[in-house]
């Protein structure tokens, strides 16, 4: 199948290097560009991507409310946010948004195309360069703000367990041969424990689990 994708910079060299690299691909197809947050949401409308690559920094309106606006026209789409060294106040604001994932602007083209298949496969995506920095955000937020600790009690102890290793950033693979499971039972018990705690994707399962204290940075594997 085809991925559809809609690239959302206000740079117009930008969206030509983007357009390029993914549409060497024969999996994935660019079916539109817009060069803000509030062009981004008639974009959508317009075509449908499965995938919108959006910029952070933008005129009229930002990457953040623009995902925001697209996600509530649009929900079945995925947005990933593009940014840059230095720009981490906007990632906390982008997952509370309900974006699947960040990239960075200098990653390679191979990773690019990577994000955009796991993202419409169902998955998230954090950067590593950006995942310790969202973790150390969200573990450092005053208890007022912590919105799921409850909801943790409707998990199964089996589920608390794949969700902490799913926090650590380990493949359902790796969670298997952890806890002596079947990958497919994890995948199980991964689509549990997104469904009861109201999450899209492993991206804001991975932020639950440090937002509510399960797991701590620097804390060892139990």
């Amino acid at each position: 199948m085809t991925t559809r994708v809609a690239l959302v910079d206000d740079e117009a060299m930008v969206r030509v290097g983007l357009r390029m690299v993914l549409s060497a691909e024969p999996d994935l197809e660019v079916v539109g560009e817009a060069a803000d947050g509030a062009a981004a949401v008639e974009l959508v409308e317009q075509v449908r991507p499965d995938v919108v690559l959006m910029d952070v920094r933008m005129p009229v309106v930002d990457g953040i409310e623009g995902s925001r606006r697209v996600l509530a026209a649009s929900p079945q789409t995925k947005v990933v946010i593009l940014t840059t060294f230095g720009e981490d106040e906007y990632l906390e604001g982008a997952l509370r948004a309900g974006v699947s994932g960040f990239l960075l602007k200098v990653s390679p083209p191979e990773q690019l195309i990577e994000a955009v298949r796991a993202v419409a496969a169902g998955g998230g995506l954090l950067d590593p360069s950006v995942t310790l920095r969202v973790i150390e955000s969200f573990a450092a937020a005053p208890p007022g703000r912590v919105q799921r600790s409850a909801l943790l009690d409707t998990l199964t102890a089996r589920e608390k367990d794949v969700l902490a290793l799913l926090a650590r950033g380990l493949s359902n693979a790796e969670i298997a041969a952890d806890l002596y499971l079947g990958e497919a039972t994890v995948k199980t018990h991964v689509s549990s424990l997104l469904m009861k705690l109201g999450l899209r994707d492993r991206v804001q399962a991975v932020v639950a689990a440090y937002e509510t204290g399960l797991v701590r940075p620097g804390e060892a594997p139990a």
